[in-house]
């Protein structure tokens, strides 16, 4: 059943509709070429060998990527389509992206406003592969939104959440491949304990901050559901979005904040330059922390998800450890 592509979560949905630019015509060009521009699986995921009949899925970003194989281990090949390092909220898909969406046999997106330009990719390669929105409707999740109410879509950074998402890929993956449903099943099952302690893990660790130094600022608005599940505090963001500059007047908001509730760290992540974040660290007297993740994986030990989960927090707890 084809799933759609609009996103269908909470109200005020962020949204950022991208033109994919024609892509069909080039991307049958580029089946020619077989294209491999997009990143697959990284190293730390479950390296089995994928099966020689596996099934094809293709992911928004390399995180989603990871979860799907760690549900589907040897029964699927899994790429994704922004790679290591990219930036999933401005991402242009190129005319290789086509040919691995067109092979897919199930596309996996995040949707609330993250990763919108596959919609026109989906259309321009002419799948009928459904396409399913780890992020939307979720049963359990108390959605976050900003002061205009627009939906945060970062809900995988809270380990209860990314739980929530293994579920519905193991439920994808078993619509695409009944005869290995009860296979899916238990790979995911085995998964969540895992994410159960990962989850017990960072409670205790952030736990151990003292309370007066939980208070922090991050880059942009990617860490309110770890910050809601772990105890942090964030007062502010340095961009309300990624490719938005900010305003003298909103720097200089953001300066007073810091010095007023106390926060001992900015929060910024790997793929981001950080010179606006160390400038304002400079006025503040903050430490900067730039080599976090959350809308991809980064190099070992953060190429997997719970590898980038315990980075973060073992960055976190360094910084503001007391």
């Amino acid at each position: 059943m084809r799933l759609d592509l609009k996103p269908n979560g909470p109200s005020g949905t962020r949204r950022r509709p991208r033109g994919a630019r024609g892509l069909l015509a080039a991307g049958l060009v580029a089946s020619m070429l077989v294209a491999a521009c997009t990143s697959s699986v990284p190293a730390g995921s479950p390296a089995t060998t994928p099966d020689p009949d596996a099934i094809p899925v293709a992911a928004t970003t390399t995180v989603f990527a990871d979860l799907v194989a760690q549900v589907g281990g040897p029964r699927v090949r899994v790429s994704s389509l922004v790679p290591k390092g990219g930036e999933v909220h401005t991402f242009d898909p190129t005319p290789s992206d086509v040919q691995h969406v067109t092979e897919a046999r199930l596309i996996v997106r995040n949707g609330l406003g993250l990763d919108d330009w596959l919609g026109n990719l989906v259309r321009d390669a002419g799948t009928t592969a459904p396409v399913i929105a780890l992020g939307e409707n979720l049963d359990g999740v108390s959605y976050l939104t900003d002061a205009g109410g627009t939906v945060n879509p970062h809900l995988w950074m809270d380990v209860a959440n990314a739980s929530r998402y293994v579920d519905r890929i193991a439920q994808a993956l078993a619509s695409v491949d009944p005869a290995d449903a009860g296979t899916f099943s238990e790979r995911a099952k085995a998964y969540q304990a895992t994410l159960a302690g990962l989850d017990a893990q960072i409670r205790v660790r952030i736990g151990s901050i003292p309370a007066p130094n939980r208070v922090v600022v991050s880059f942009h608005d990617a860490f309110p559901y770890f910050a809601a599940a772990y105890g942090l505090t964030i007062v502010g963001n340095i961009v309300d979005a990624p490719g938005q500059d900010p305003s003298a007047g909103q720097i200089a908001a953001l300066v007073q904040a810091i010095r007023s509730s106390g926060a001992k760290a900015i929060f910024a992540e790997a793929q981001f330059n950080d010179a606006l974040a160390q400038t304002i660290a400079g006025e503040t007297g903050v430490t900067v922390v730039s080599d976090l993740y959350d809308d991809t994986l980064g190099d070992p030990p953060a190429d997997t998800y719970v590898g980038m989960m315990t980075w973060n927090t073992d960055r976190v707890v360094a910084a503001i450890g007391g």
